[in-house]
């Protein structure tokens, strides 16, 4: 097997406050070789790095992220469900960027919000992470549009089920990267998607299960909250 890529998914957000520079230190402190982490944006227009829509989950407020500036973000705590007393902020895109793009390791881009795909390339570019980043998205819109942006960033398509019309989208705008959920992956499936020219990186992987199975099958990579866990495994 190729070295697999290990992505620190939101950091290692199984014991960190998740999309925040405390939980990538994490994740390479724990000798994660990629970080993944979601972009969306604010009310006044900045990119920051986080996951859901509402800030419910996983601050101490509530709302649509949308609703708030960024300095109104900055007043709210990101907290784990599991360690109360360990808090952080939202971080900045660019702030991420300025901190983590040096190292030599691979990135996971998730697009969350549409329409800034131009303004996401124009800041990798500006910290020269073309080769280390591949930009991903649930959404085929969003990853169609970094093509047309830049064709010459990868992309991968998050895909909750594979459908007959799954290889003929990604086929169409040239993507390097399909990201299937975990609990579908197989051997056989692996192998196909690879005859097929693209990368598969699972996500979704919940549990250590899941985790050794996706490594049985030969992925190229895995986002998974826990590094130390698959790092151990696979070595």
């Amino acid at each position: 097997m190729n070295k697999m890529i290990v992505y620190a998914h939101r950091g290692a957000s199984e014991y960190a406050p998740e999309n925040t520079l405390m939980s990538f230190y994490l994740g390479m402190l724990q000798g994660a070789n990629g970080i993944e982490t979601d972009v969306r944006v604010t009310k006044d227009q900045k990119l920051i790095l986080f996951h859901d829509g509402t800030v419910d989950r996983v601050t101490n407020s509530t709302g649509n992220v949308e609703d708030f500036t960024y300095d109104e973000l900055l007043q709210l705590d990101v907290i784990h469900p599991n360690l109360p007393d360990v808090v952080d902020k939202i971080p900045l895109f660019e702030d991420f960027l300025r901190l983590f793009s040096f190292r030599p390791i691979t990135f996971a881009i998730e697009l969350k919000s549409g329409g800034i795909e131009k303004r996401v390339i124009d800041l990798l570019e500006r910290y020269d992470m073309r080769d280390k980043t591949i930009i991903t998205s649930f959404e085929y819109d969003y990853i169609k549009a970094v093509k047309k942006a830049d064709p010459r960033y990868r992309v991968g398509w998050l895909i909750k089920e594979h459908t007959d019309e799954t290889l003929r989208a990604l086929s169409e705008i040239g993507a390097e990267q399909i990201c299937p959920r975990a609990t579908f992956v197989t051997p056989e499936y692996v192998s196909e998607m690879k005859e097929k020219g693209l990368d598969v990186r699972a996500w979704g992987v919940k549990d250590t299960d899941l985790m050794e199975n996706c490594c049985r099958s030969k992925v190229d990579g895995m986002t998974v909250n826990f590094p130390d866990k698959l790092l151990a495994y696979l070595k």
